[in-house]
């Protein structure tokens, strides 16, 4: 009797040990996805953009701004016609002001737009400016890439999780993703609409009307020069 009771002591404490190296060979397998999950979530966007983009060669990113100081007669009635413009050619209006309006207009009507609206008054000063962003661009997207692959790890992880501890600590490294992910969205969503819709930046200046004195003197001036001309 005595010897059976030795025997199933000793079974007893087999399978707790089994259990036990079982369950720590479990914890460090989860453990070990958890840090190479982190260490793919933390991997710094590649430096190689110019390989990436050798794949992408349809990817071109170049923001368009013009700037334009127009002298007009009146500046609201001119700002009425600004904002007919932009919408003629497929835009819309950022900003209106006495003195200064912003549109946007589709990027491949760019040209027309500036044209139409010099008609308005007298050009004083005209700039087109523009920026390629296409590394920018493309360092966005990979780094969007790289965090949704890694999101994608997590949330493996998390339907594995065996404990709250472990779940909590997942669900925080995802929560992280998600904004990370949703940010990357964002800024490549507004390179997106600015790639597609040209900014264009009118400054109005108001023509100076002539006083009672400046009628005479004028008139003045265009009867001597008619006589001159005439000689």
């Amino acid at each position: 009797m005595k010897k059976v009771k030795v025997f199933v002591w000793i079974v007893l404490c087999s399978a707790t040990l089994l259990s036990c190296s079982s369950y720590r060979k479990s914890t460090a397998n989860y453990g070990n996805e958890f840090n190479t999950a982190q260490a793919d979530a933390e991997v710094s966007p590649t430096s190689d953009a110019a390989n990436y983009y050798d794949a992408e060669k349809n990817i071109k990113k170049v923001l368009f701004s013009a700037f334009l100081t127009l002298k007009v007669k009146v500046p609201d009635t001119a700002n009425v016609h600004i904002a007919k413009i932009a919408e003629r050619y497929e835009g819309y209006v950022n900003e209106i002001g006495t003195y200064r309006t912003i549109i946007r207009v589709k990027s491949d009507r760019l040209q027309e737009a500036l044209e139409e609206i010099a008609e308005l008054g007298k050009v004083q000063r005209k700039t087109l400016v523009g920026k390629d962003v296409t590394e920018q661009y493309l360092d966005y997207q990979i780094r969007l890439e790289n965090a949704e692959k890694s999101r994608e790890r997590y949330l493996q992880l998390l339907a594995k999780a065996e404990d709250v501890e472990s779940a909590v600590k997942v669900e925080k490294e995802l929560e992280r993703l998600n904004e990370t992910i949703d940010l990357l969205k964002g800024k490549m969503k507004r390179i997106n609409h600015l790639s597609e819709f040209s900014t264009i930046t009118i400054r109005l200046k108001e023509k100076k009307k002539a006083g009672l004195l400046g009628y005479v003197g004028l008139g003045f001036y265009h009867a001597v020069k008619w006589l001159f001309v005439r000689n």
